[in-house]
């Protein structure tokens, strides 16, 4: 285990699960994704989150890869992981299975199956710091919980040493406001935006750092953005934002509805020859016309060879 930074700050990439099948990880791709992104400069990992598939995976697979990705980081970076589940012991079994591979820190959402109440919401995530052995991230993301972790929830929950802080992938930036507007009142609390297209402007904000999924496939990109944002260099994190942007255009709008950013992001990741494109269940690959479009895509971000003429 790293020595964990408090706050943790910078670009923590939500890291893709390679598949060779259903059920079946991708260990070779694992150790070649791994490298990529530490080569970039990230600052931390985080493993099983929504782009890492975690709900959509075995107990037994889950458990597979904290064990597998935390020996190839080897302490070079805070690893975090996703314990997300409807359950609260299967919760807890994960997270003890992440602290005895050498896990720095848990991330979890409300539990996605019955609508809840804000009371509901703290006397979840009460109970959970009261028996973790890591420190606690809350994951806010309403889209896919149904449930929104209130402002006035983050605060009261603020009071619990066990949390480090929460990660905002709502998208609503007033909300995001409200986070940042708390945060000076524990010291060590760190805010992260999850949505890559508001990195830059969020870090301007005060925010903490950003979970980019892209950084899967451009790590060093999203670090020069954190970079430059945090520098003041305003044209350079601009120009670095409009290139993520443009990247995520590329990448994440192919694919079935809900699962298409993965589709898309595995496949870019397999052009790339850096992983399998496998997806758990429900989701498949894509298609090959849709493949088709997405390698001209890269390509023209030069992020692919051009492809010999057919008179070369």
């Amino acid at each position: 285990m790293t020595r964990f930074p408090s706050p943790l700050r910078g670009i923590v990439p939500p890291l893709v699960t390679p598949l060779t099948g259903r059920d079946a990880l991708d260990g070779e791709g694992l150790e070649k994704l791994i490298a990529h992104v530490l080569a970039g400069g990230v600052h931390g990992l985080f493993l099983l989150g929504s782009t890492g598939e975690g709900p959509g995976l075995s107990g037994r697979l889950r458990r597979e890869l904290v064990g597998r990705a935390c020996r190839l980081v080897d302490g070079r970076v805070p690893v975090l992981v996703g314990v997300s589940d409807t359950s609260f012991e299967e919760t807890l079994g994960l997270a003890r299975h992440a602290a005895e591979c050498g896990a720095d820190a848990v991330v979890a959402t409300v539990p996605y199956y019955f609508p809840l109440r804000q009371p509901e919401v703290v006397g979840w995530f009460t109970a959970l710091a009261a028996e973790l052995p890591l420190p606690l991230f809350l994951y806010n993301m309403p889209a896919l919980t149904k449930t929104v972790i209130e402002p006035e929830t983050v605060r009261r929950l603020m009071d619990e040493r066990g949390i480090a802080g929460i990660k905002d992938s709502s998208g609503d930036l007033a909300y995001f406001a409200e986070l940042l507007a708390l945060a000076p009142a524990r010291a060590g609390w760190s805010v992260f935006m999850g949505r890559e297209e508001r990195g830059v402007d969020a870090v301007r904000r005060g925010a903490h750092g950003v979970v980019p999924g892209g950084a899967n496939l451009r790590p060093s990109l999203q670090v020069e953005a954190y970079a430059a944002a945090t520098a003041g260099e305003t044209a350079r994190a601009d120009q670095l934002q409009h290139e993520i942007t443009r990247l995520a255009e590329a990448v994440f709008t192919l694919g079935s509805h809900g699962g298409g950013f993965i589709q898309g992001l595995k496949a870019a990741l397999a052009l790339a020859g850096l992983c399998d494109d496998a997806l758990a269940l429900p989701f498949g690959r894509l298609s090959e016309p849709e493949r088709a479009i997405l390698r001209e895509r890269l390509t023209a971000l030069g992020l692919l060879p051009e492809a010999p003429s057919a008179s070369a």
